[in-house]
Protein backbone atom coordinates (compact mmCIF):
# COMPACT_ATOMS: atom_id res chain seq x y z
CA UNK A 1 0.00 0.00 0.00
CA UNK A 2 1.38 3.87 -0.64
CA UNK A 3 -0.39 6.39 1.56
CA UNK A 4 -0.06 9.72 0.22
CA UNK A 5 0.49 12.06 3.22
CA UNK A 6 -0.66 15.65 2.68
CA UNK A 7 1.01 17.89 6.09
CA UNK A 8 2.17 21.32 7.04
CA UNK A 9 5.87 23.17 5.87
CA UNK A 10 6.03 24.94 9.05
CA UNK A 11 8.89 24.77 11.42
CA UNK A 12 7.17 26.91 13.82
CA UNK A 13 4.60 25.17 15.07
CA UNK A 14 3.50 23.25 18.75
CA UNK A 15 5.93 20.70 19.14
CA UNK A 16 3.45 18.07 19.46
CA UNK A 17 2.04 18.48 15.54
CA UNK A 18 5.71 17.38 15.05
CA UNK A 19 6.16 14.08 17.44
CA UNK A 20 2.62 13.10 15.53
CA UNK A 21 4.28 13.71 12.23
CA UNK A 22 7.60 11.38 13.01
CA UNK A 23 5.17 8.70 15.07
CA UNK A 24 2.99 8.09 11.78
CA UNK A 25 6.40 8.19 9.98
CA UNK A 26 7.95 5.51 11.96
CA UNK A 27 4.53 3.31 12.09
CA UNK A 28 4.17 3.06 8.15
CA UNK A 29 7.86 2.43 7.49
CA UNK A 30 7.23 -0.69 10.23
CA UNK A 31 3.95 -1.50 8.61
CA UNK A 32 6.20 -1.98 5.24
CA UNK A 33 3.75 0.79 3.50
CA UNK A 34 5.36 2.89 0.94
CA UNK A 35 4.81 6.91 1.70
CA UNK A 36 4.45 9.94 -1.01
CA UNK A 37 4.39 13.22 -0.01
CA UNK A 38 5.53 16.45 -0.75
CA UNK A 39 9.16 16.47 -0.78
CA UNK A 40 9.96 19.37 1.64
CA UNK A 41 12.49 19.03 4.10
CA UNK A 42 11.11 21.26 6.80
CA UNK A 43 7.87 20.96 9.06
CA UNK A 44 6.32 18.12 9.22
CA UNK A 45 6.89 16.87 6.26
CA UNK A 46 10.32 17.10 6.77
CA UNK A 47 10.06 15.08 10.23
CA UNK A 48 7.76 12.58 8.83
CA UNK A 49 9.91 12.04 5.84
CA UNK A 50 12.92 11.55 8.53
CA UNK A 51 11.00 9.07 10.31
CA UNK A 52 10.52 7.04 7.82
CA UNK A 53 13.99 7.88 6.54
CA UNK A 54 15.36 6.61 9.93
CA UNK A 55 13.27 3.14 10.21
CA UNK A 56 13.96 1.73 6.56
CA UNK A 57 11.20 2.75 4.95
CA UNK A 58 10.34 3.66 1.60
CA UNK A 59 9.28 7.49 0.98
CA UNK A 60 8.72 9.22 -2.73
CA UNK A 61 8.57 12.94 -2.60
CA UNK A 62 6.61 14.99 -5.18
CA UNK A 63 8.05 18.65 -5.67
CA UNK A 64 7.35 21.50 -8.29
CA UNK A 65 10.81 22.64 -9.88
CA UNK A 66 10.78 25.84 -8.36
CA UNK A 67 10.80 24.27 -4.71
CA UNK A 68 13.81 22.28 -5.57
CA UNK A 69 15.57 25.49 -7.30
CA UNK A 70 14.67 27.20 -4.10
CA UNK A 71 16.46 24.57 -1.93
CA UNK A 72 13.23 23.12 -0.30
CA UNK A 73 12.98 19.51 -0.68
CA UNK A 74 14.37 16.97 1.52
CA UNK A 75 17.85 16.37 0.47
CA UNK A 76 17.86 12.64 2.35
CA UNK A 77 15.12 11.65 0.16
CA UNK A 78 16.45 9.60 -2.74
CA UNK A 79 13.52 9.44 -4.61
CA UNK A 80 12.51 12.79 -5.92
CA UNK A 81 9.74 13.24 -8.22
CA UNK A 82 10.31 16.83 -9.95
CA UNK A 83 7.14 18.34 -11.59
CA UNK A 84 6.52 21.38 -13.64
CA UNK A 85 4.36 22.63 -11.66
CA UNK A 86 1.61 22.56 -8.24
CA UNK A 87 -1.48 20.76 -10.45
CA UNK A 88 1.03 17.98 -11.82
CA UNK A 89 2.51 17.88 -8.21
CA UNK A 90 -0.87 16.98 -6.66
CA UNK A 91 -2.19 14.66 -10.06
CA UNK A 92 1.21 12.22 -9.34
CA UNK A 93 0.49 11.80 -5.95
CA UNK A 94 -3.02 11.23 -6.40
CA UNK A 95 -1.76 8.36 -9.16
CA UNK A 96 0.38 7.08 -6.84
CA UNK A 97 -1.90 6.85 -3.84
CA UNK A 98 -3.89 4.07 -2.31
CA UNK A 99 -4.31 6.05 0.87
CA UNK A 100 -4.55 9.63 1.77
CA UNK A 101 -3.70 10.71 5.11
CA UNK A 102 -3.79 14.52 5.78
CA UNK A 103 -1.64 16.20 8.84
CA UNK A 104 -2.39 19.60 9.99
CA UNK A 105 -1.64 22.14 7.43
CA UNK A 106 -1.84 25.54 6.13
CA UNK A 107 -4.22 26.30 3.23
CA UNK A 108 -1.60 24.42 0.81
CA UNK A 109 -2.98 21.52 2.90
CA UNK A 110 -6.56 21.77 3.06
CA UNK A 111 -6.51 22.41 -0.91
CA UNK A 112 -5.02 19.17 -1.06
CA UNK A 113 -7.15 17.38 1.68
CA UNK A 114 -10.26 19.34 -0.45
CA UNK A 115 -9.27 17.59 -3.67
CA UNK A 116 -9.06 14.39 -2.36
CA UNK A 117 -12.30 14.46 -0.70
CA UNK A 118 -13.84 15.50 -4.48
CA UNK A 119 -11.91 13.20 -6.36
CA UNK A 120 -13.72 10.48 -4.32
CA UNK A 121 -17.35 12.18 -4.22
CA UNK A 122 -16.96 12.33 -8.22
CA UNK A 123 -15.36 8.34 -7.94
CA UNK A 124 -12.13 9.35 -9.24
CA UNK A 125 -10.56 8.23 -6.59
CA UNK A 126 -11.28 4.80 -4.41
CA UNK A 127 -9.21 4.91 -1.42
CA UNK A 128 -9.62 6.23 2.39
CA UNK A 129 -9.04 9.57 3.27
CA UNK A 130 -8.21 10.05 7.04
CA UNK A 131 -7.67 13.37 8.92
CA UNK A 132 -5.32 13.12 11.71
CA UNK A 133 -6.70 15.57 14.28
CA UNK A 134 -4.01 15.62 16.67
CA UNK A 135 -4.50 18.42 19.04
CA UNK A 136 -8.01 19.21 17.72
CA UNK A 137 -6.57 20.96 14.83
CA UNK A 138 -9.41 20.09 12.34
CA UNK A 139 -12.11 20.99 14.83
CA UNK A 140 -13.28 24.04 12.65
CA UNK A 141 -12.91 22.26 9.58
CA UNK A 142 -14.55 19.27 10.64
CA UNK A 143 -17.69 21.58 11.70
CA UNK A 144 -17.73 23.02 8.69
CA UNK A 145 -18.33 19.93 6.81
CA UNK A 146 -20.69 19.34 9.31
CA UNK A 147 -22.27 22.69 8.34
CA UNK A 148 -22.52 21.35 4.64
CA UNK A 149 -24.40 18.26 5.36
CA UNK A 150 -26.86 20.44 7.48
CA UNK A 151 -27.38 22.74 4.34
CA UNK A 152 -27.89 20.31 1.66
CA UNK A 153 -24.18 20.97 0.06
CA UNK A 154 -23.29 17.66 1.00
CA UNK A 155 -25.43 14.14 1.33
CA UNK A 156 -25.20 12.38 4.51
CA UNK A 157 -23.45 9.74 2.55
CA UNK A 158 -20.79 12.03 2.09
CA UNK A 159 -19.21 12.14 5.28
CA UNK A 160 -18.79 8.47 4.51
CA UNK A 161 -16.09 10.13 2.05
CA UNK A 162 -13.44 10.75 4.78
CA UNK A 163 -12.63 9.51 8.56
CA UNK A 164 -11.18 10.84 11.45
CA UNK A 165 -8.29 10.24 13.46
CA UNK A 166 -7.56 11.32 17.03
CA UNK A 167 -3.74 9.62 17.27
CA UNK A 168 -1.49 7.78 14.67
CA UNK A 169 -2.62 4.76 16.00
CA UNK A 170 -6.13 5.25 15.02
CA UNK A 171 -4.95 6.10 11.71
CA UNK A 172 -3.11 3.38 10.84
CA UNK A 173 -6.11 1.16 12.38
CA UNK A 174 -7.95 2.81 9.50
CA UNK A 175 -5.58 2.20 7.26
CA UNK A 176 -6.22 -1.46 8.01
CA UNK A 177 -9.94 -1.79 6.97
CA UNK A 178 -10.75 -2.86 3.71
CA UNK A 179 -14.62 -1.91 3.45
CA UNK A 180 -15.09 1.07 0.87
CA UNK A 181 -17.35 3.59 0.66
CA UNK A 182 -20.33 3.29 -1.90
CA UNK A 183 -20.09 1.46 -4.52
CA UNK A 184 -21.06 4.22 -7.05
CA UNK A 185 -20.10 7.67 -5.69
CA UNK A 186 -21.27 9.27 -9.38
CA UNK A 187 -24.75 8.12 -8.39
CA UNK A 188 -24.94 10.21 -4.95
CA UNK A 189 -22.52 12.89 -6.47
CA UNK A 190 -25.60 14.77 -7.81
CA UNK A 191 -27.54 16.23 -4.57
Amino acid sequence: MTVCVFASSSSHIDNEYATAAASLGLLLARANMDVVFGGGGIGLMGRLADAVLENGGRITGVIPSFMKDEGWDHSAVSEMIITSDMAERKKRMFEMADAVVALPGGVGTIEELTEAMTLKQLGLYQGPIIILNTLNFYKSFIDFLEHMVSGHFLRHEHKGIWEIAGTVEDVMSLLGKKDGWHNDPRSIARI
